[in-house]
């Protein structure tokens, strides 16, 4: 497969770490040199549906293909207002002339990478042509907002890749190990006649020092065996496009693979954690910013609850 288009989309409400620090018992000092965020985006007047269709609607526009010749629709999303229709579905009828298959992935913040692995699959098969990919997410919906410890990371938004039959992609690995304890959001279902028991709802708990430890140790497995599969060393990449999470954990990658930091762009200072949307908005932004050279090497790697890693080596 090859990347043909890119878009992104992202709420219009600004919050700065010194906004938070108005109703939550921290500071701006705290937040940046723990996580390395400024700001985030958080959805207020707008929605999720409506991000997630204008990414789509810019990757399809710069992929210069028209609508009805999508194939296949696949949405990354963790959760949003609908449990059914799937999102991908609503994204379909708000692009229009659009009539393919879709489907929703839960593979939370490495859900991009798990879409480019079923886009492959779905293209190595002559089951598509032309398959665009959304990643449309909202983990401020997930937290607890008397809590630092979790609402200050994260941030919304939704990023869009349009991608076609190509030799760009050089390598894929997606992996998973059930931890369901270290990072989870919980959810009621509603209540039967049969069934007595009672379930309550949960923010988003999180175990930060097992989180950072599986993501780093996770990301580097992904990064390693990638170049090892391509007979590549850590200097043949050009960008290495990590899910923005946390910068002290990209700086631990980094450090790990003796890279300089030039090759790490980030953009979590602004938009916090967006999870699996993340990966295609620095992607969005960087093809955009025209950093992104014909031929240039790409590692993608994220991480995320399951606990779920994913990593892809491209050619751009």
């Amino acid at each position: 497969m090859k990347i043909i288009g890119t878009g992104s989309a992202l709420p219009e409400k600004v919050v700065s770490n010194d906004m938070l620090a108005g109703f939550l018992e921290t500071s701006d000092e705290w937040i940046t040199t723990r996580t390395g965020i400024n700001t985030r985006r958080l959805l207020s007047s707008d929605n999720l549906g409506e991000l997630a269709i204008t990414a789509a609607r810019a990757a399809i526009e710069t992929s210069h293909i028209d609508i009805e010749n999508i194939d296949y629709i696949i949405c990354s999303n963790v959760a949003n207002n609908y449990v059914t229709p799937s999102l991908s579905t609503i994204i379909q009828g708000g692009l229009g002339d659009c009539s393919c298959p879709c489907m929703d992935l839960n593979g939370a913040c490495a859900g991009f990478i798990y879409a480019i692995d079923i886009a492959e699959a779905l293209l190595k098969t002559d089951r598509a042509r032309n398959i665009l990919i959304v990643c449309a997410e909202e983990p401020s919906k997930f937290c607890n907002w008397h809590q630092r410890e979790t609402s200050v990371l994260f941030g919304d938004g939704a990023g869009a890749v349009v991608v076609t039959g190509g030799d760009n992609l050089l390598s894929r690995r997606v992996t998973a190990k059930s931890q369901k304890d270290v990072l989870y959001y919980k959810r009621p279902l509603e209540s039967t006649p049969y069934d007595r028991s009672t379930e309550n709802a949960e923010p988003l708990v999180m175990n930060g020092r097992d989180v950072f430890r599986m993501a780093v140790q996770g990301s580097l497995s992904d990064i390693n065996a990638l170049l090892d599969d391509a007979h590549m060393q850590p200097d043949d990449v050009d960008y290495y496009l990590l899910h923005q999470a946390n910068m002290r954990i990209i700086n631990s990658i980094r450090e790990n693979i003796k890279q300089p930091e030039e090759k790490f762009p980030c953009n979590l200072q602004r938009y916090g954690n967006t999870s699996s949307a993340s990966i295609p908005i620095l992607i969005d932004e960087l093809a955009r910013e025209h950093k992104l050279k014909e031929g240039a090497l790409l590692m993608l790697s994220a991480f995320g609850a399951g606990f779920v890693t994913g990593g892809a080596l491209l050619r751009w």
